[in-house]
């Protein structure tokens, strides 16, 4: 008896171990809420908000492809592979000069607008891949080109409120462009001097307030005290006038609600793009009202721009220790001697 209950045992246990070695999970690594992947021996399994992709190895890395938003460009110039560009949509706001001389050779083509794609010209130039953000208005279209055997890949880095997640999407780009390991480099330089600056800053008394955008038909979309732009502003060691509001999206107020909140504020950033405080007062003479305005303490984002292109839209996706150190310098000016604004820009 006691041999058949050991044999029994033996049967269980084996079993056992024989069904977890078959279904051992493959491990998942996390970019973001949004975004993470496994790496199988056959295949990329890419999760990208509610879109899901079985990519074989087999046509990896990608050769051609082809970019729906001017966002994305600052991932793939970082790796150096932008001559894998071969079409792009809106190309009149490509800041990168490297991708501007790809589009005026011919080498990467104009593929439309966000208000229509040339859909043809994608099929025809036969891309491995197109990246863009996701836009349910044009299901139509990526359907079409998903069934002439064309790749259509989500990415919404756009979402992301943590500017470090929004940065490792560039580890995706290496591993379906085969720059793995210099991806993993980049990502590992941008974060570790964010971190060292945040640390510093974070640290610094006192804090000064903050207020951020402007006025928008009618309205003030002030952003959120969970979105990107708080956490950048109290990492850069600032006091964010809407801090303590829950929301990780713009929060729409009149002028009377942000003006109660935010007329003492000591800076303001994020004030559009224009060229003058004359400019910006053209918008609404209340503006002079705020102290910041006032006292000539209001930055814009037109740092970087040429035309209608703006590189803290491109390149400052990826770069957040870059981003941060320019509200650092504007913030707390003696932690950062010497070193100029890269992105913003004080208006006079």
């Amino acid at each position: 008896m006691k041999r058949i209950f050991l044999l029994f045992f033996s049967v269980i246990l084996f079993s056992s171990c024989s069904d977890k070695k078959g279904t051992a999970a493959v491990q998942e690594f996390r970019i973001s809420q949004n975004l993470s992947y496994q790496d199988t021996n056959n295949e990329l399994l890419l999760k990208s908000g509610n879109h899901r992709y079985r990519i074989s190895k087999d046509v990896l890395p990608y050769k051609k492809i082809m970019l729906m938003n001017s966002s994305l460009v600052g991932y793939i110039t970082a790796l150096g592979l932008q001559q894998k560009i071969t079409g792009v949509a809106n190309p009149e706001y490509i800041y990168s000069d490297a991708v501007r001389q790809q589009i005026l050779s011919g080498a990467t083509v104009d593929i439309g607008t966000d208000q229509k794609y040339d859909v043809e010209k994608i099929i025809s130039m036969k891309p491995d891949a197109v990246f863009t953000n996701y836009m349910a208005n044009f299901e139509a279209t990526y359907r079409l080109l998903r069934d002439n055997g064309i790749e259509v890949i989500f990415l919404d880095e756009y979402l992301e409120q943590n500017p470090l997640e929004k940065t490792a999407y560039i580890k995706v780009f290496g591993k379906l462009l085969g720059a793995e390991p210099k991806a993993d480099s980049i990502y590992t330089d941008i974060s570790r001097r964010y971190e060292e600056l945040a640390k510093n800053a974070r640290a610094t008394q006192p804090r000064p307030s903050v207020l951020a955008n402007e006025m928008y038909g009618g309205q003030w979309y002030l952003p959120g005290g969970k979105t990107q732009l708080a956490k950048f502003i109290a990492d850069a060691g600032g006091s964010y006038i809407l801090s303590d509001n829950p929301d990780a999206r713009a929060v729409p107020l009149t002028f009377e609600e942000v003006f109660v909140r935010g007329k003492d504020a000591e800076f303001w950033l994020n004030a559009g793009n224009h060229p003058s405080l004359t400019s910006l007062l053209n918008i609404s003479p209340n503006y002079a009202k705020f102290g910041a305005f006032r006292n000539g303490r209001v930055y814009t984002i037109a740092g970087r721009e040429k035309e209608k292109a703006n590189d803290y839209f491109e390149s400052g996706v990826l770069r957040a220790d870059l981003v941060l150190r320019d509200y650092i310098k504007i913030l707390h000016p003696e932690l950062l001697p010497g070193v100029p604004l890269v992105y913003m820009k004080q208006l006079h």
